[in-house]
Order: structure tokens, then sequence, then C-alpha cells
């Protein structure tokens, strides 16, 4: 059978650009270290590009607004491939698309992660024009301790910047947070009663804790210096509008304190408090038109209902009202 028909041309060309070099760092070692991420673009077919030499003329080529994922995985180092494929909806819906990988806690003692984050914005407004970016409008997003770099890098704040790239902001439009840690304070002190009281807790000291490995130093210092890399705690006029996404907090001590949401080994997870109370300091701080918080009845920590249509529907109109 033969047959001609039209599929039309509504769907765009998405192409990855992998393994792109963005930083040259060093670890906690004195050893060279580079950090990469990947782009997810609209820039047509390559492969015509590469055969023939020249471009589909029916492709778009103008600049378009980005969106810089940062992954999550307790500041330990995550696979900045790893959630790509959710990505691809956000880039069919007009954005450029990076996801980045930075120092995890074992190469790097914090700030480094929050330099890292901005050293790649940087890189990508330096590269606008190869990764066809809008340099004036970027967002970023992420979850769990990708939540918390992108509410810290949202807050715009000078500093934190490495000489590389140093001609170019490091400042972003939006920021969407999902389930971010984003109070250190909290997570101290859920971990501190565990270790008191709990003896099969996975942590037999505060320096083996996720925010204990990420800050490094002495535990007995940790509240003090945790404090000013907390974005509650750091509010500023620069702070870019924010999305706050949560799921429902389902199980917590008589006194609000200490939440957790079983799974059957009482695995800690971020308490929902962290993020109501996030949302509350940026309504005190007169900021209320910048900040939007939703809490997902019955969902976990990055359990699925975080990535239903209906969530990234959500997520794709918050950027869109600030990007395009």
């Amino acid at each position: 059978m033969k047959t001609i028909f039209n599929p039309g041309t509504k769907k765009k060309t998405l192409t990855l650009v992998d393994n792109v070099v963005y930083s040259t760092v060093k670890d906690l070692n004195g050893d060279p270290l580079e950090l990469k991420l990947s782009v997810l673009l609209q820039n047509g077919n390559s492969e015509m590009r590469a055969a023939m030499g020249e471009d589909d003329p029916k492709e778009d080529h103008s600049p378009k607004p980005a969106l810089v994922w940062i992954p999550g995985g307790g500041w330990k180092g995550t696979d900045k491939n790893m959630m790509l494929g959710e990505m691809t909806e956000f880039a069919n819906a007009g954005y450029v698309v990076a996801s980045i990988y930075y120092r995890s806690s074992a190469q790097g003692h914090y700030p480094d992660q929050l330099i890292d984050v901005k050293t790649a914005i940087r890189f990508l407004r330096a590269h606008a024009a190869e990764f066809e970016i809008n340099p004036e409008k970027i967002g970023i997003f992420g979850r769990s301790a990708g939540a918390h770099l992108s509410a810290a890098a949202a807050m715009n704040q000078d500093g934190f910047d490495s000489e590389e790239w140093s001609g170019y902001s490091s400042k972003v439009q939006a920021c969407c947070d999902m389930f971010g840690p984003v109070d250190f304070l909290k997570l101290i002190e859920i971990d501190e009663h565990e270790i008191a009281t709990n003896p099969n807790f996975r942590w037999k000291s505060m320096a083996e804790t996720h925010e204990g490995a990420l800050m490094g130093g002495d535990p007995a210092t940790l509240r003090e210096r945790s404090k000013e890399f907390c974005p509650p705690y750091i509010l500023t006029k620069e702070m870019c509008p924010m999305l706050i996404l949560h799921g429902e907090q389902t199980v917590g001590d008589p006194a609000g304190k200490i939440c957790v949401i079983l799974h059957g080994d009482c695995d800690k997870l971020v308490p929902c408090s962290i993020s109501e109370e996030f949302y509350d300091k940026i309504v005190e701080a007169g900021m209320e038109d910048r900040a939007d918080l939703y809490i997902l009845a019955g969902a976990g920590h990055g359990t699925k209902e975080f990535f239903q249509p209906e969530t990234k529907e959500i997520i794709c109109a918050f950027f869109d009202k600030n990007l395009k």
C-alpha cells in the first residue's frame, strides 16, 4: 500500500547536546574536576545539517527562554541526565533546558555547589547565541537538594561567583522549588532527634547526615554556619518570582516539629512545613506577589504526583508568565 499524507510541522525537533564542560574546579583533594551540563533545545534537524550542509528553512532559530534544571540526590552527586526524559515536555513547550552536574558533598563543601550553579548560569549567558537562548529570560528549577540550590540562586545575591565567565550575570528571572530542604535548621533538628532516640537510624553522627556532609567542618557549629546559606533566612528584595511545590504532610509528631513520611523503615524525608514556613517568610517580607505555594495531596518525596500532566501544566504556566 502506498500512502501520501501531510503530518504537518507542529511538533518541534529536539536536539540533545551532551557533556558540555561549563567549569573546571578543584575537589576537596585539590584535584581538577570538570563540571558538565546537557542542553535540550529546539534547534532543528542536526543530522540534516551534518549530512547536507544546510538547515530546514521551516525551523525557528530565534532566541528562547531557558530553564536550568538542578538535580537532587541529597547533594551527593546525581547523573545530570537522570530526569532528562521528564524535561522534554518543557523543551517542547518552547524552552531551552539545561541540566547540570555540580560538585557533590564529597567533592566540595557548601557554598561550592551554589558557586557551580551560578557559574553554569553565566556560562549559558556567555553561550546564548550558540544555544539559541534569550539571556534576559533564564529560569531555574530542581527537586529536593536541587530545589534548595535553585531557591538559593533565586535570591539573586551578589557573591558566590567564580572567576569563570565573570562578565556575565548569574541572576535568574523565575524559580520553581520542588520539595526543597531549604531550611537546614529543621533538618538538623530532625536528625539530632533521630540520632539521639533511634538506634536503627541510618546515621550515627551529624557529620554523616546530608546537611552535615554538605557543610563539613565542626558539627557543633553546624546550626550557626548553616543559617546564612538557607533561603528563608537570606531573603532579598532581588528574589525572583518563586513557585513552591511540596507533597502533603501526612505524619508528624504531636508538636508539629518532627515530620516523617513512613516507607516501612521510617526513612526521613523533607517536612512539608519547611516549604510552608519558607512561603510564610516570603509573605512576611512583603513579597507575597512573588510566591505561590502548591501542596500536592497525598504526594511523598518526589513521587509520581510531581510528574503528572496537571502538575507540569502548573509549572509551565508559571514559567510562561515570568519568562515569555
